[in-house]
């Protein structure tokens, strides 16, 4: 892999990893399988490359109050771990429904939520993309668009998130955990807000500072609740999701009292379905019900030359995630 010299330092600890990495030009490395194929790809150039991998940060716990995922926790590890598999097995399908059991064995949970787009005008330096090079147009507006945005996009890009685990952590109301060198030091944001839609600037897909690091993600307990994870794909393992749904159902005296739907496949981000779950709430968890909630998920959608067919796979995909949840 060739291109313009960079340094490489490995942090030993949070503090130095902060420091190095609030500079111009400094990327976190950590599993690298997002990070490398970019690089090679020249959609990222960095100057100066952190090594994060051997930080203290790949605890996966679950207490009464909920599930803590360490940003450096291997896919495969958080997968197979009896505490998620029992508790939060819509996360563990998420993961393994993503990429290739080689690959979740080198990603991580903070590495799977930052991923960059799989849009190929973005991994392309020979192609137009706004994300990749502010200013130099969107290619797919006009060109082969089958897999972008229905949702979320604007006339400087319609790309897609391309996370399957962003997409249940958001039906789990879950958070992620950041720490900065700045003032403003450790917060929380809610993973439905992570990510920021493109507007007039694409090239920024998150709400993150520079430097400003994932250390944890923590999920809230849903005891009782039903869930599941629906993928839609064009093959059966190693792809990007097409259209997918996470569905989180709970229902108290044939009554749902509980409901959480967020889409992948459509948006720049997990795509929250609000007024999907607002009719849901209160009624019987029927075919009716679900039908109706999954109209409400198309509804505002603004589909481009290739990608109509999303619409209607879309509300197909959120019916039959609601009934598989509903009957779990």
């Amino acid at each position: 892999m060739s291109g313009a010299p960079f340094t490489y330092r490995r942090a030993g600890d949070v503090a130095e990893a902060l420091a190095a990495g609030t500079g111009p030009g400094a990327a976190f490395l950590a599993g690298g399988t997002d990070l490398l194929p970019l690089w090679k790809a020249r959609a990222a150039r960095p100057s100066q490359v952190v090594d994060i991998s051997r930080l203290p940060l790949a605890e996966v716990r679950a207490a009464a109050s909920g599930l803590r995922l360490g940003a450096l926790a291997r896919l495969s590890e958080v997968a197979a771990h009896a505490d998620v598999a029992r508790g939060y097995p819509l996360v563990a399908e998420a993961i393994r429904a993503s990429a290739s059991g080689q690959v979740r064995n080198m990603a991580t949970v903070g590495g799977a939520l930052l991923q960059r787009t799989r849009c190929a005008y973005f991994r392309n330096d020979a192609l137009a993309c706004n994300k990749r090079e502010p200013g130099s147009g969107c290619g797919a507006l006009a060109g082969e668009n089958r897999g972008h945005a229905i949702f979320g996009a604007s006339e400087a890009c319609v790309a897609t998130h391309p996370s399957d685990l962003a997409v249940a952590l958001a039906a789990l109301d879950a958070e992620v955990e950041t720490t900065g060198a700045g003032a403003g030091g450790a917060r929380r944001i809610a993973v439905a807000e992570l990510y920021r839609l493109p507007g007039a600037t694409p090239q920024a897909d998150t709400v993150l500072a520079p430097g400003e690091l994932i250390t944890a993600v923590e999920v809230p307990a849903c005891a009782g609740a039903r869930s599941t994870y629906l993928k839609v794909r064009d093959r059966a393992s190693f792809e990007f999701a097409v259209v997918s749904v996470a569905a989180v159902l709970r229902v108290v005296d044939g009554r749902i009292v509980h409901v959480r739907l967020a889409a992948g496949g459509v948006a720049p981000r997990p795509w929250r379905l609000t007024a999907s779950e607002a009719s849901l709430a209160g009624r019987a968890p029927s075919a009716e019900a679900f039908a109706d909630a999954a109209a409400l998920a198309v509804e505002g959608a603004r589909p481009l030359a290739h990608n109509g067919f999303k619409i209607e796979l879309l509300r197909r995909a959120v019916a039959r995630a609601l009934r598989t949840a509903g009957e779990a």
